[in-house]
Parts: structure tokens; sequence; C-alpha cells
């Protein structure tokens, strides 16, 4: 037996909604942008709106008069992101105008507590909750829990359907038939003829986004397509990128344009030294090129990102820290390129980050930029000129280990009051108090209101401010990008930063520096080594 429909979400029967987001680097990140794409799809005949965060929805919400569909992004320890990952998340998203909330119920999410919370929403906050899934059985277990209505949004997102990279009406024809809530058809629906299928398979509703609000993605398409015909782009080649950390290593199929196809995490086996590490990337490597084969594509290079510096010419680590035991004079490089057969590219990991914020990231025709990684510990990497800088012995770009307390805290690298020991994730917790245990709690906990969470930031920003103005006088920059997992969810740092950055810096009335959260997110490094790969083949 059917389920009454709340009767908000009627409005939306038969009707197109459009998804109104842009990433932190986008032409359009900010608030203003965002309610005027809102105007233009009410204009072009939409009957809603699906929107991302607090901000972004009081926004829309001043602008229109349509509902509105809330979420909140946040990234979780897992390193991957969750949507509407507390109640208090989304009791701001009402209070700021939402009609109803959207939240992950993807077998990760229900693991993370996704189907209490969609219950005490409902039962609290009384508005309609969406419940955005993968597959089947995840639409059937949310419907039973409470959902009003199921979304596809997560199809194609998963660990399970990640190899699914099209629309699939057929999934929601299967939807339809097993859920007693209506469904709404969204992700990877790029033309009108799609959008068709879905309504056609059944569908309440359709949503669609990145097709109508992202207007690089839009010209990202236009782009291939031309390169297609003049023989600039092969649709089949694609690069292995590899990130190499402390903890994970994280890697993927990535094409010329710097979509990631295909991404896989294993965990980093630093403690087994050299040969450990290297046995993991040969293993990751094979994993790769049989997934590329398995998918008719052609991998065409290699790119690595690695803790440590690198020489570039051979792919030899030339100095690591004890993070990773034993993998100075490791050679990547080489093993790579045995395994393989293919062209690689070994470069340290700021620096990748800094290459795929110039190709597919928030420097995009920008020639004087600085990147700054903020987590575990913080790393730096610099564009001059349009070229990457990494000095006359590729040790370049450490701007983790610049000094902003003579004799102060003593740092991995064996110096004292290095800016990485108070710009890091353990410094952000400590400055906090005994109150978390992690970083992420510390930025939740801001999210809410916390003062304490709000103070630990603050500090930490003018920390960071210090080291950052010491590099900003001396390479005088047009932009600062600051990347990494202390970005994530934490607006109040960039806030800080800027104005710290105000009073720290030389002359700051002469520039026109502009400060920026990087839009690329977990997995940065491996499109950045994709983006390195890339350079050797042209």
């Amino acid at each position: 037996m059917s389920r009454e429909i709340p009767e908000i979400c009627r409005i939306f029967a038969g009707r197109l909604i459009v998804s109104c987001q842009a990433s932190e680097g986008d032409a359009f990140r900010d608030a203003g942008s965002i309610a005027r794409f809102a105007r233009a799809a009410l204009d072009g005949g939409a009957a809603g709106i699906r929107a991302e965060g607090v901000e972004d929805v009081a926004a829309i919400r001043a602008a229109v008069n349509v509902p509105i569909i809330g979420i909140r992004k946040s990234y979780h320890e897992d390193g991957r992101v969750l949507i509407t990952p507390s109640f208090e998340s989304a009791q701001e998203l009402v209070a700021a105008g939402a009609d109803m909330i959207a939240l992950d119920c993807t077998a990760r999410g229900q693991r993370l507590g996704a189907l209490e919370r969609l219950r005490r929403i409902r039962e609290e906050l009384r508005v309609p909750v969406l419940a955005d899934i993968a597959t089947v059985e995840e639409a059937v277990i949310a419907a039973e829990a409470g959902a009003d209505l199921v979304l596809s949004t997560m199809r194609g997102y998963t660990e399970d359907t990640a190899h699914m990279r099209i629309f699939e009406p057929d999934f929601i024809t299967a939807l339809c038939r097993a859920v007693t809530v209506p469904v709404i058809a969204e992700g990877r629906i790029w033309e009108p003829a799609e959008a068709r299928a879905a309504m056609e398979s059944g569908a309440f509703a359709v949503i669609v986004g990145t097709a109508i609000t992202r207007p690089h993605e839009i010209t990202r398409r236009f782009a291939r397509a031309v390169g297609a015909a003049t023989g600039h782009h092969d649709e089949r080649r694609v690069l292995i990128g590899i990130d190499l950390g402390g903890t994970n290593i994280k890697s993927g199929l990535v094409t010329d344009t710097g979509e990631l196809i295909h991404t896989e995490v294993s965990p980093t086996p630093a403690a087994g030294g050299a040969e450990a590490l290297l046995g993991e990337l040969r293993q990751v490597a094979e994993r790769h090129l049989d997934e590329a084969r398995q998918r008719g594509l052609a991998p065409a290079a290699v790119g690595l990102a690695t803790a440590g510096w690198v020489d570039p010419q051979t792919g030899r680590i030339i100095y690591a820290s004890e993070n990773l035991p034993g993998w100075t004079n490791a050679e990547p490089g080489r093993l790579l390129r045995e395994v393989t057969g293919l062209p690689v590219a070994v470069l340290n990991d700021a620096n990748a980050l800094a290459v795929a914020e110039r190709h597919f990231g928030a420097a995009q025709g920008v020639d004087d930029f600085l990147c700054i990684t903020l987590g575990t510990g913080v790393g730096g990497g610099l564009y001059i000129g349009g070229r990457l800088h990494q000095g006359a012995h590729s040790i370049a770009n450490a701007i983790g280990h610049l000094t902003i307390e003579p004799a102060g805290r003593l740092c991995t690298c064996g110096k004292r009051g290095c800016l990485e020991v108070y710009a890091n994730a353990a410094a952000l917790v400590q400055y906090a108090g005994d109150r978390f245990t992690t970083a992420v709690e510390v930025i939740a906990a801001a999210q809410i209101g916390d003062s304490p969470a709000h103070k630990s930031i603050e500090t930490l920003a003018g920390y960071l401010a210090r080291g950052c103005a010491l590099a900003i006088d001396l390479l005088d920059p047009q932009r600062l990008i600051i990347a990494g997992g202390l970005t994530q969810n934490n607006p109040r740092l960039l806030t800080a930063l800027r104005e710290e950055l105000n009073r720290t810096v030389l002359a700051p009335g002469l520039r026109r520096l502009e400060v920026c959260f990087s839009p690329l997110g977990y997995e940065a490094g491996v499109i950045g080594a994709a983006a390195a790969a890339q350079e050797l083949l042209r």
C-alpha cells in the first residue's frame, strides 16, 4: 500500500528539480551566484531546488518561493563525503529555509546512523525526509524506516556501484517496483532525452544539477567533443594517478580532462619500510592496469604523488621523514616503469596538488600561486610564471618548515618552531583542550556554534597566517589556495585566515591576493599525479 505523499512534495509530480551547487574554487562559489542560478532555473520551468549548506539555502529562500531540498556535505573520518551527517545540520538547514532534507541512506550512510537520523528529523523537525540511495535494497530499507521519497543520487558513487557510469532507466523502473514511496531520478542525467526516459520509467520527478548549473563541466564536454573530432583527445586514453600518504594510498584512473572514472584506497604499509611500500605500489599499479583493460581503456602514463622530496628526473626519493621510515633513496619511479611499461612522473604530494589546481582546480589561468596543504603535516606547492617551481635541488616549497616561533616546539624535521607543528591537525585538537580527540570533531563542533572549537580554529589561523605571510611577502602570488583535511566543512578557517593575513602581510592594500579553498577534495593528490603524468605526454 502506497504511503501518502507529503503535501509540499506534490508540486514535484512530473516536474524538474534543479540542483544548484558549486564547489570551493568554482567561479560561481558564492551564495549570491547560487541564488541567481535558482532564479534562472525557475524561469526555465523548474518546480524546486536542491541546495547544499546553510548560506546557500538562506540566499535561495530569499530569492525564490518554491520548495527547497536542503543537504549538508561533510567529510567523515573515513575521508569520504557524507550527506547531512547530523541532526543538528538538518536543523540548521530547516532554520535557513529548507522545506525538506535529503541524507545519505546508502549502506555506508546506514552504518553511520542515517536511519535513526531520518526518523528524528521527521519527528522533531516535522519536514519530509528524502533518502539518497545507490541500490534497490538501500531504497527498501530507507522507505521502511520512514523516508518520504527515495532518490537515485548515489548510484555510481558507492564502492559497489562505482562501475555504473551512465544513467540507467531500468534502475529507476526497479526502484519504482520495489518501494511504496515516490522515486526521484537523480545522477548522471546529461540530456533531456535521459530526463524523459526517467519519467517514462516511473519516476515521480527528476533532479538535474551539473548539466544545468556547472558551466565549466558543460564547457568540458564540448571541449572534449571538439578535441575528439580534431584528434586532440582520445576517449580511450586514461592516466593512472597514485597518491602515497602516511596513512592511505589513494589511486585511480583519470581522464585527460581530470575526471576520476575509478578510484580505490588501500592502507599504507609504512611500518614495513621501503620494501613493503614498493610492493604495495606494484600491486596498486597492476590492479589499475587490469581495471583499465576490463573497461577497454588504454593507460598512457603513470603519476605518483608521495610524501618527501623527489628527484623529478629519476623518480628517486631524495629525503622522507620518519612518517615513511626507510623511504629515503627508494626508487618508486623505476619500479612503476618496470611494472607498467609506461612513462612515469614522480613528485612531492604538495607539488602534485599545485599541478592539479593548475590543470583542473582553483588556479586555472593563474600563473603565480601558492598551494598549502593542511593535515597531518603542512606542505606547499608553488607556480611562478606558469611553471611549477621545485628549486635548484628539487627541495623547494617546504613552507611547513618555515620558522614562526624561534626556540618553539620540536618538529619531526629536527628543527624547532616550524609552522607545521602549529598548523596541523594535532595542533587544532590541542588548541581545543581535552574536549575532542580528532580535528574532524573540532570542526564539526565549530559548525554548531561551539565557542572553544571556534577559538581553536582562529588560533590555528593566526599561526598559519604568520607562515603564509613570510611566503607572500617574498613571492607576491596572485592566489593562495588552501587544501587538505582541515579545510573540509571549515569556512571559519578561511574567514579567519583572510582576516589575519590583512593584519600580517606587508602592504595588503597594494595586493590583489585571492585566498580560497581547493575545490578538488579528497582525491586532489590522485588528480595531480595524473596531471603530472599527462604533462609527460605533451
